[in-house]
């Protein structure tokens, strides 16, 4: 049909007749609040439809068109009749759903070039393909490389199978894949992941269930490959195995990226009465890190899991739901974006992956407030329907007690859906004052458990209380407790009481001393604490019997403690050299040590001053005016390599901690300011090192780095991280020993790119990357994941990356080598290659310290601290779960099986504890185009 100008192809209210296509010319999508014909009146234009669009969504039910179509300039539109439409719908219904997603993803207005890209494929091409459906070439590949490798390791594999008095021409059986799989790689985690890679290709038709069933599973069932479909297929020749054995590797670290997201999606597929408790697990793993959910309990987390539903829309353009209509689900988008539309208004906002909509209309039970159409193409939502929400919510209410005093909520516990083990029921606490939670879990403590025993929920208060309560009033309680009075009763009840009141404070002082470690040592409340404490019970246990088991420990403890901090008053100075670290052994840089700072002038001359570790920005400023003999009102500023100034505050905390790889320390006074340049030494090196490194083993140089990372991450507190969390302003605390540990990190990152750079020899830079490439091997070897990841997001660096030249070079074992390395740091599904590689390893690692900070931040700015005047504990339950991480890390003591040190092992310790670097991108990416000028 042919369209002149600002010609009505239909009205918003009217009845769907037809379907169609854009041939040429382009229309107006207009909507209006009112609905009304005069399309002028108050009609917003939300896009602009071109070439190769459709239109059509409600053709099937009957449903009123939602939008007004107008023609910007002549225009020719295919048209296909609702009957005939019907009629091609009933036999590729599959095939043609995208065909009745609604073009309004764009949703502002433009040209037809503008948004001819925007709006998804061809609906004509799409027409012709119907009856195929055609895999991706790359997973056609892919499957054919894995049915070639199967013939070529594990022939038989691949053979006619009986079932039943049936014969099943050439297939294999699921547990046999996913078992061969496992053994192919060590990209290949677990079972799990191998199934979620085989989903992959039986998604896509290069791998079929014998029977058309959807989801691969580990289980004796036939699998058959689309290449075996068709009888007499010939077996691969000699010259397409040696092929698909050289594409193996990159086959399968292709699948390993792609199997956790099909495998959940083959789980989220299941009706939620057929999920098992394995899949439970995943799903509700993938909600732990969802921000939309990151205020709910992982109690209500785990009943989401159970009835979350994967729904997915291939188009642009898709309408989720109309402004007005009765709200049904709560969308959380697990990939892709939408447009939330207002009538009147157009576009009001876009939403991400993570974020979520669809919940108002559900609580309030009121109708949409707003339209949502997908943004683009391919968009994944996990859906929960109302009567599953309106039930989680029910559930949860009923689950909760609340316990008050004066008419306020005082605590709130959720009860635990897991009974205990002598069938009582057991809370978690939600939330509540610090007093009552300290009440709560001293109340509830078990009297058969020893204080070294794992109690997590105990553990968790033990761990964050310092967030919402300080140690002098956490301490006060506790001696409150011991000496609390008994109520009214026998003498026998009473003494049970006063008995049962002091083994639970000791248990709960000991396993606190036991977190705290020397960080105890710098607050004299708690030293006094603990020496009052353990004379009360000295005292008490001549009397009381069941005490005495308490005595040993807590005078361990307290003599501990005392001498140590007997030997802290003589301070130590410690020696922060900017990167000239001191090869003896790395010790824990305390609250209460000095340290010798230099600090430099606007005219590059320094002075040393002696302040203490946690020394404030004034402080610092204060004596270095002293010890200059200046009445000037001094800035302190950290000036990076590249002359970036950034002015400390006078409360900020540890400042010397702060400073960059080459960063240096500067005090001036304001009108010197724009005076400050970097010092020479600043810039870095301008050679490189590898000829001091490259006759050194790569192993020895992974061990030397592995041994110093272990120092440096042994020395970091448990306390830094939530320090460097919520931050250490408010503790008065340093995080000095995290941030050596984070700073070594960034060190490693920019001494592969410096080497790199400043090597100008082609064949001794790709030298330098197999040697590097080596080294990360033998780090991973190590379990020194930090320094691996480092390694490989140095070679990774824009600077590096470039060379292509240097990349041509690498043999081809190296670059399979890197690629794989490279697949572990996969930020998708939020790191998902890394968690699962960390999951297979037992301790002690060096993990990738960075993604656990962000999980912890990510916690954190989620969620409030404070509820209705009441301590989140949800949240500290988190927080506290990720440094649990941490712990477990550094549960057994770091002893790598390696060979003896070489003779020159000194060298080599002194070499990876003195790395130079630059730590200039602009600097390093100047030289990386000297090597290699840009190609013309």
């Amino acid at each position: 049909m042919l369209l002149c100008l600002f010609c009505v192809v239909f009205r918003q209210g009217d009845i769907w007749t037809s379907w169609y296509a854009v041939l040429s010319g382009s229309l107006d999508v207009k909507v209006s609040e009112t609905a009304n014909h005069q399309v002028n009146q108050d009609a917003v234009t939300i896009c602009t439809l071109g070439i190769d669009t459709a239109l059509g969504e409600s053709i099937l039910d009957n449903t009123p068109r939602h939008t007004t179509i107008v023609s910007r300039e002549t225009s020719e539109l295919l048209r296909i009749e609702q009957r005939e439409f019907k009629s091609l719908w009933e036999k590729y219904r599959q095939c043609m759903a995208g065909l009745l997603a609604p073009p309004y993803g764009a949703m502002e207005t433009g040209s037809n070039n503008d948004n001819k890209d925007s709006l998804g494929s061809d609906p004509l091409n799409f027409m012709n393909n119907i009856l195929n459906k055609v895999p991706s070439e790359k997973l056609q590949r892919g499957g054919k490389v894995m049915r070639n490798a199967i013939l070529s390791r594990a022939p038989h594999m691949i053979r006619d199978r009986k079932y039943h008095l049936k014969t099943y021409r050439q297939c294999c059986v699921g547990t046999e894949l996913v078992e061969w799989l496992v053994q192919q790689s060590t990209c290949v985690h677990t079972r799990s992941h191998a199934v979620g890679m085989w989903q992959v290709l039986l998604e896509e038709g290069v791998l079929n269930h014998v029977d058309q069933e959807l989801g691969f599973q580990d289980k004796y069932l036939f699998y058959r490959f689309l290449d075996d479909e068709e009888e007499h297929t010939p077996l691969p020749s000699e010259e397409e195995k040696r092929e698909s054995e050289e594409e193996l590797p990159d086959t399968i670290l292709f699948l390993t990226q792609m199997g956790p997201d099909a495998l959940l999606r083959m789980i989220l597929r299941k009706p939620p009465g057929q999920r098992t408790g394995d899949d439970l697990e995943i799903i509700y793993d993938e909600l732990l890190h969802v921000k939309a959910l990151s205020h709910l309990s992982n109690t209500v987390k785990r009943e989401l899991a159970s009835v979350l539903v994967f729904e997915s829309h291939a188009k642009v353009g898709t309408v989720l739901f109309n402004q007005g209509e009765e709200g049904t689900s709560w969308y959380i988008i697990q990939k892709g974006s939408v447009n939330v539309v207002i009538y009147g208004k157009g576009v009001v906002c876009t939403l991400h992956e993570g974020d979520d909509f669809g919940k108002l209309a559900l609580v309030t039970d009121s109708p949409r407030a707003a339209s949502i159409v997908l943004r683009e193409d391919n968009c994944h939502f996990l859906r929960v329907d109302k009567e599953d929400f309106n039930r989680i919510l029910r559930d949860v209410e009923a689950n909760t007690v609340r316990l008050k005093e004066h008419e306020q909520a005082v605590l709130v516990l959720e009860k635990s859906p897991r009974a205990s083990s002598l069938g009582n029921i057991r809370y978690t606490v939600l939330s509540g004052t610090p007093e009552k939670i300290l009440d709560h879990f001293l109340e509830t403590m078990r009297m058969d458990t020893h204080h070294s025993d794992p109690n997590p929920a105990v553990d968790d208060f033990v761990l964050m209380h310092c967030v919402f309560m300080p140690n002098s009033q956490f301490c006060q309680l506790l001696m409150a407790h011991y000496h609390a009075v008994a109520p009214p009763g026998s003498e026998q009840e009473r003494l049970e009481y006063a008995v049962t009141c002091k083994r639970r404070v000791l248990n709960l002082a000991l396993r606190w001393a036991a977190v705290h470690t020397h960080h105890l040592q710098e607050e004299p409340a708690a030293l006094i604490f603990l020496e009052e404490l353990y004379g009360s019970v000295s005292n008490d246990s001549r009397i009381l019997r069941a005490l005495k088991d308490f005595v040993p420990d807590l005078e361990k403890v307290v003599k501990l403690h005392s001498e140590e901090a007997k030997v802290k008053k003589q301070k130590v100075l410690t020696q922060f050299s900017n990167g000239d670290e001191k090869l003896v052994k790395t010790q824990p840089i305390r609250n209460c040590d000095d340290i010798l700072l230099k600090v430099y002038c606007s005219d590059h001359t320094y002075t040393t001053i002696r302040v203490a570790v946690a020394a404030t920005g004034s402080e610092v400023t204060s004596a270095v005016a002293n010890k200059l003999a200046s009445n000037d009102d001094l800035l302190l500023v950290h000036l990076s390599s590249a002359g970036e100034k950034q002015m400390l505050k006078p409360n900020d905390v540890s400042v010397f901690s702060s400073l960059s790889i080459n960063g240096r320390m500067f005090a001036c006074p304001r009108d010197q300011l724009n005076a400050l340049t970097p010092l020479p030494d600043q810039e870095g090196p301008s050679a490189g090192s590898m000829s001091s490194f490259e006759l050194m083993s790569s192993k020895d140089l992974a061990y030397q780095m592995t041994l110093y990372d272990w120092e440096l991450f042994s020395c970091v507190h448990e306390h830094e991280l939530l320090y460097h969390t919520f931050g250490r302003q408010s503790f008065r605390r340093t995080t000095a020993n995290l941030d050596l540990f984070l700073r070594r990190f960034n060190q490693v990152q920019l001494w592969v790119v410096t080497e790199v750079c400043l090597c100008g020899q082609l064949s001794k830079r790709v030298q330098l990357l197999k040697k590097f490439i080596k080294i990360a091997a033998h780090c991973r070897e190590f379990k020194n994941l930090n320094s691996f990841f480092a390694i490989i997001m140095g070679m990774s660096n824009p600077a590096v990356s470039r060379l292509a030249q240097t990349w041509e070079k690498l043999p081809s074992k190296f670059k399979k080598f890197y690629a794989e390395f490279e697949s572990m740091m996969d930020p998708s599904r939020n790191h998902r290659a890394y968690r699962l590689t960390v999951t297979k390893i037992e301790p002690p690692i060096i993990p990738f310290m960075p993604l656990l900070l962000k999980d912890m931040t990510f916690s954190h700015e989620g969620n409030k601290t404070f509820i209705d005047n009441m301590v989140n504990f949800e949240k500290m339950r988190v927080i506290a779960n990720t440094i649990r991480a941490v712990r477990h890390c550094r549960s057994q003591p770091f002893n790598p099986e390696v060979c003896q040190p070489n003779k020159n092992h000194a060298e080599v310790r002194g070499y990876v504890r003195k790395l130079c670097v630059i730590d200039k991108q602009r600097t390093l990416t100047t030289f990386s185009y000297r090597l290699e000028p840009r190609r013309t």
